[in-house]
């Protein structure tokens, strides 16, 4: 049996004090590209979810760095997700003995990066697994030619 080496590596960042909607407005705009061009580009967004992001995207290149031994120029950005976290609520006291409900959202972000050197070097494994297969059938009515 064939081993398949892992590709994929991920960084997660939780109860991050930020709306999922603006966190969302930057992870659309990094989704797809590769660490170098990623890393440049959130530098130089203007939004205060770069950060963050930013932070999380280093974390997960150095996972895939230290667990698979992967060069930082073959890292894409295969899936970038954020969802909705818990929201704190505090209260903030107003005039006249009343108060007024302060809500802090938070959001969970989930940056998986692909190594795509890994990659190439499985997809030529399969294809001489099928060779294999084909060389190896029957002939049998089942077959497909």
């Amino acid at each position: 049996m064939i081993k398949k080496k892992k590709t994929e590596v991920y960084a997660l960042g939780q109860h991050i004090s930020m709306s999922a909607d603006k966190a969302r407005r930057v992870i659309d705009q990094i989704r797809g590209r590769s660490y170098e061009e990623t890393l440049l580009i959130l530098e130089l967004m203007p939004y205060r979810a770069c950060y963050p992001i930013f932070k999380l995207v280093y974390s997960a290149a150095a996972n895939a760095t230290y667990n698979m031994g992967s060069n930082e120029t073959n890292l894409l950005i295969s899936k970038a997700e954020v969802h909705e976290g818990t929201t704190r609520k505090k209260f903030k006291p107003r005039a006249r003995g009343r108060s007024s409900p302060i809500k802090r959202p938070t959001c969970h972000l989930t940056i998986v990066m692909k190594d795509i050197s890994l990659e190439d070097k499985d997809i030529e494994t399969n294809s001489l697994k099928k060779n294999l297969e084909t060389k190896n059938s029957s002939g049998g009515i089942w077959d497909k030619k």
